[in-house]
């Protein structure tokens, strides 16, 4: 899961209450193994028709992919250009990863939307509640297990790592690891990343917390340990930039990519800021989600999964920031132009690659929010 510090009522990566993942899943009828959405009209097995896909491709519709999340707005109007479409339009609602969901849900006797993004561990739930087709581009093949669908839907596309973007004018210390945090000088003055029972960027940071106090993916509870006292340090008032910049929070838990953005910001505004990668993080991937109903633009859609995970993309979410997931796995070279903007590679140097998504439970984790965080 935001247009990068934009303000908006609805953030990319924020919740507007819902009361867990958990509750907002019962109110969607079946949500057991639902039969992919590919049952509705239109073959998702068969090649895109590029004719048909420029037309359909002239104005893409997308929920929780604004322009400026990750540089989307570059990517999709080259992915357009790519295909022939001239003057092509890009229209979006800004969403969280369960909200998007729901959202394909809802509207699928009348669907709008094309695509989502979604944090990777919510691919599982959209898989569950049959809204993304069966369908995978060739390109996907050459990602392993847990960063695409297990039968077909959605990708993963870049990753970020959980990191700080810290007010150095008005932090009374700058922390090197996610333990500084715990330090009294910063009481009241921590800015969270969400609500793991909604928010993917929520999620992977509290899985990034599990991993820097000796934990994984099989093991939660050194994160749920941290998670109990961490939470103590948090503003009560939702996060934003400007809290931020008042040095209301003198920190925020964010991507590193985010992080870098709020950094450029606030020097614009003559504060001086920094992004901390501290210590162990994870590389936490988001994913885009097709939605499985809208098959009068399936072939628009098959067509951008391909496009999403090529060289083009992967160079306009660098300039970004992001970390393109096939150069986090190891198979895509960017030129060095695309990575000007980045952070040295010494600070990513305990930040470790999770081998399987698909191995950890979205819903789980909102539960284990719930019962043993808040409720511990």
């Amino acid at each position: 899961m935001a247009p990068v510090f934009a303000d908006r009522s609805v953030s990319r990566r924020q919740v507007l209450g819902w009361a867990s993942v958990l509750g907002a899943a019962a109110a969607m009828p079946g949500l057991g193994r639902v039969a992919p959405a590919a049952a509705a009209e239109g073959d998702w097995a068969a090649a895109p028709d590029k004719a048909k896909a420029v037309e359909q491709a002239k104005e893409i519709i997308t929920y929780g992919i604004p322009d400026d999340w990750a540089n989307y707005g570059e990517v999709f109007k080259q992915f357009q250009a790519s295909i022939g479409v001239q003057d092509g339009k890009h229209t979006d609602t800004d969403m969280s990863s369960l909200e998007e969901i729901t959202k394909f849900d809802a509207e699928k006797s009348n669907p709008s939307g094309m695509f989502a993004d979604i944090g990777l561990l919510w691919g599982t739930v959209a898989e569950k509640r049959g809204v993304v087709p069966g369908y995978l581009a060739p390109s996907a093949e050459q990602l392993p297990k847990g960063y695409k669908a297990e039968k077909g839907g959605w990708v993963a596309t870049f990753a970020g790592v959980p990191a700080l973007v810290v007010n150095t004018d008005a932090a009374p210390l700058v922390p090197a690891t996610w333990d500084d945090l715990l330090k009294p000088e910063l009481k009241g003055k921590v800015g969270g990343p969400g609500d793991p029972r909604t928010s993917g960027t929520a999620q992977t940071t509290f899985l990034a917390w599990a991993y820097a106090h000796g934990g994984d993916a099989a093991n939660l509870q050194p994160g749920i340990d941290f998670a109990k006292k961490v939470i103590q340090q948090y503003n009560p008032a939702e996060s934003s930039t400007d809290l931020l910049a008042k040095g209301e929070i003198v920190l925020w838990m964010r991507y590193d990519f985010n992080c870098a953005a709020a950094v450029k910001e606030l020097k614009e505004k003559n504060i001086n800021a920094k992004v901390v990668i501290p210590g162990v993080s994870i590389y936490a991937p988001s994913a885009v989600m097709l939605n499985g109903y809208n098959t009068a633009k399936m072939d628009a859609m098959k067509l951008f999964m391909d496009y999403v995970l090529g060289d083009e993309a992967a160079a306009a979410f660098a300039k970004f920031g992001a970390r393109p997931i096939r150069y986090v796995l190891g198979q895509q070279q960017l030129p060095a132009e695309a990575k000007a903007n980045w952070l040295p590679e010494s600070d990513y140097a305990k930040v470790k690659v999770v081998e399987d998504f698909t191995q950890i439970d979205a819903e789980k984790i909102a539960a284990t929010w719930d019962d043993e965080v808040l409720g511990g």
